[in-house]
């Protein structure tokens, strides 16, 4: 009841994602008395008269049933839906924030992985849970996704054969997406979280370097006074799902129509999240090999491995720094990303690589929207899935090593006032105001790595080793900070710790 919690908006990110959970499984729950997972075929007869008549399946007519007879039943689907997009949203910007401040490093290398574990069953979540409605447009998706299944070697088949039951559709697709989509990934995300927070009270929180603040203490807020904010905010986020959830109409099934495996409705377009995998499909040219009677179907596999290295890529990226720094010390205090230019530049380059595939998987609609030759859309991206990452990547880097240089500025010379004073020999000067010890605190107290020294033996790996330390924190990727004797020789006062 001591602990104390550090309070920055940044920490708010984290909350989100265990609020908006919140939100999805109380509207599931309810959901689920209404839902029927089920694709036997019935004869529509509700209240949606275009489709009154026609035959479609159980899941389908209980979704139309949900939305225009149940009472608040479209209230809490699409709150269900805003939901979900919300939370996968927050853990991937919460695990962006992680990342540039450094907060994965030890002892908290196991949070990051069950944070990115995370992030991946909220993805699967989203996606079995799109697919039950059993409408045009999910089938569509789940037909790339039996595609993507069959272009994997020697086991696609037995793949989509398990998934779907037999032969795409399959009968059993629905049944089987609603046991997933409740059971297991709830379960599983369910034990995430509490492992997640049950190592967040153990490791403390990481907090911003200030006055006070040490790598063995906690800033913050008593217990009391935290647990009153959180109340609150777990009510405003409940409320902005709702409010989302009243005004904005998302996924109209009765617009797409139920599923006909004979058909492909024009415009689909996954939610966001798996925009990334739709995108990397879209732009892949359609490259097969066939090799002593069998056909590999690179069109389909190629992309689903640069998805997977993708998101691999940012898991194990803590191993891989803290390979290069050599540094096993428990880290307490978080870096501001200007400190750490070359990991600001690599989170921002595989941004930019999610942001351009994401454009892929829009080439369509861009080239509708803008008259413009879907060619042309394809071939930009395709371009800009191998150009956009390095630019960002030198942009990013050359940005923080700027910043870096401003605060070397502001701490030798101070903070410019923007007083002009002339001198009695007529020179202009602008007056610069000394920083208090405050910011000078927080200009200078991250810890600057030096290059590790060439190791005495020929490994490849101990040069590898030696050329990645090189280049995070060599000459070209960091600014020297002031020192104490360059701040005393300049300034007179005394030095920053």
């Amino acid at each position: 009841m001591r602990k104390a919690f550090p309070d920055h908006w940044s920490f708010m990110l984290g909350e989100i994602c265990l609020y908006s959970f919140v939100v999805i499984v109380l509207t599931g729950v309810y959901l689920t008395f209404y839902f029927h997972p089920s694709s036997a075929q019935v004869t529509y007869d509700g209240s949606y008269a275009p489709l009154r008549g026609q035959l479609v399946s159980e899941a389908f007519d209980s979704a139309l049933h949900i939305s225009f007879d149940v009472r608040g039943g479209l209230l809490i689907r699409q709150a269900h839906h805003w939901a979900a997009l919300v939370f996968v949203a927050a853990v991937l910007v919460h695990m962006m924030r992680v990342f540039f401040t450094g907060a994965f490093r030890k002892p908290r290398e196991v949070n990051w992985l069950l944070g990115f574990a995370l992030l991946v069953l909220a993805m699967f979540a989203g996606l079995t849970g799109y697919d039950l409605p059993d409408d045009q447009l999910s089938g569509t998706g789940l037909a790339i996704v039996n595609g993507t299944l069959l272009s994997t070697p020697i086991i696609g088949s037995y793949l989509s054969m398990f998934l779907f039951g037999g032969d795409f559709p399959g009968n059993d697709l629905v049944a089987r997406f609603n046991t997933i989509h409740i059971l297991v990934i709830p379960g599983l995300v369910a034990a995430l979280v509490v492992a997640h927070l049950a190592l967040l009270l153990y490791h403390k929180h990481t907090q911003y370097a200030g006055p006070g603040r040490t790598n063995s203490n906690e800033v913050g807020l008593p217990v009391q006074v935290y647990a009153v904010k959180s109340a609150g905010y777990f009510f405003m986020v409940s409320a902005v799902i709702f409010i989302a959830g009243a005004i904005a109409q998302i996924n109209p099934i009765w617009l797409y129509g139920p599923y006909r495996p004979d058909q492909v409705s024009a415009g689909s377009q996954p939610d966001w999240y798996m925009g990334v995998a739709d995108g990397l499909l879209r732009v892949m040219p359609g490259w097969e090999i066939n090799y002593l009677g069998h056909t590999l179907a690179l069109d389909n596999f190629l992309p689903l491995l640069a998805g997977v290295g993708l998101f691999l890529a940012m898991g194990v990226y803590p191993f891989i720094e803290a390979w290069a720094t050599g540094d096993d010390r428990e880290q307490n205090l978080l870096d501001r990303p200007r400190d750490r230019p070359v990991r600001t530049g690599l989170g921002v380059a595989w941004l930019s690589v999610y942001l351009v595939a994401l454009l892929g998987a829009a080439n369509d609609l861009i080239a509708t929207h803008f008259h413009l030759s879907v060619n042309t859309v394809t071939w930009a991206v395709r371009f800009g899935l191998f150009a956009v990452p390095p630019v960002t990547y030198v942009i990013a880097k050359r940005c923080a090593l700027g910043l870096q240089r401003r605060d070397r500025e502001k701490v030798l010379h101070g903070r410019e006032t923007g007083v002009i004073k002339r001198l009695s020999y007529g020179e202009f000067v602008e007056i610069h105001e000394r920083l208090t010890p405050a910011q000078l605190h927080s200009l200078t107290a991250h810890e600057q790595y030096e290059p590790l020294p060439p190791p005495p033996e020929r490994a490849w790996t101990g040069r590898l080793r030696t050329r990645l330390s090189r280049a995070y924190y060599g000459s070209a990727a960091q600014i020297t900070k002031p020192t104490a004797r360059e701040y005393e020789e300049l300034t007179g006062g005394h030095g920053p710790r």
